[in-house]
């Protein structure tokens, strides 16, 4: 792959992610590699969105194991129903957190971390992860960026689970 230099130039949201999805999409389509896909993806969103932390979490051995990230250190391992990764899996729903603060059970990877929001990789009913962002500043998330984080998790699975 040749050097990805991502030409935002929408100022709103939902133009940012549109134009995100439409650069993103043909830097990452015929990977099959996994872990390469979803570093490129973490690095790609950090880059282009500023967010506090970008990564993923995958299913194995039945828990969620740290996979590729942008960002600080991480919790190396979640399980089945705890925190707001954890939940995303059991619930498989997108979870939106406006202050991690207020989630019961929240796990504290980072005292940075104010709000979060973490999507399911759900193929065929086979949860294969999640991914999950943080920001450092309280409600950075809402409908928009659950909208577009959606569509993004949908092009990763078209293109490496199918």
């Amino acid at each position: 792959m040749s050097e990805v230099n991502f030409n935002i130039t929408a100022h709103d949201k939902a133009g940012r992610y549109q134009q995100f999805l439409e650069q993103v999409t043909p830097c990452i389509e015929g990977e099959t590699y996994e872990v390469s896909l979803l570093a490129n993806v973490s690095a790609a969103l950090k880059e282009v969105f500023g967010f506090f932390w970008v990564g993923f979490y995958l299913v194995r051995d039945n828990q969620l194991i740290l996979g590729p990230f942008q960002g600080s250190m991480a919790c190396s391992v979640i399980k089945y129903g705890r925190g707001v990764c954890g939940t995303a899996w059991k619930e498989n729903k997108t979870q939106v957190v406006p202050d991690v603060e207020q989630f019961p059970g929240h796990i504290a990877c980072s005292s940075l971390s104010r709000s979060e929001i973490v999507v399911p990789i759900n193929v065929n009913g086979e949860l294969k992860g999640v991914l999950d962002i943080d920001s450092d500043e309280l409600a950075t998330f809402d409908e928009t960026d659950q909208l577009y984080l959606e569509k993004l998790v949908d092009i990763i699975i078209k293109t490496l689970y199918r």
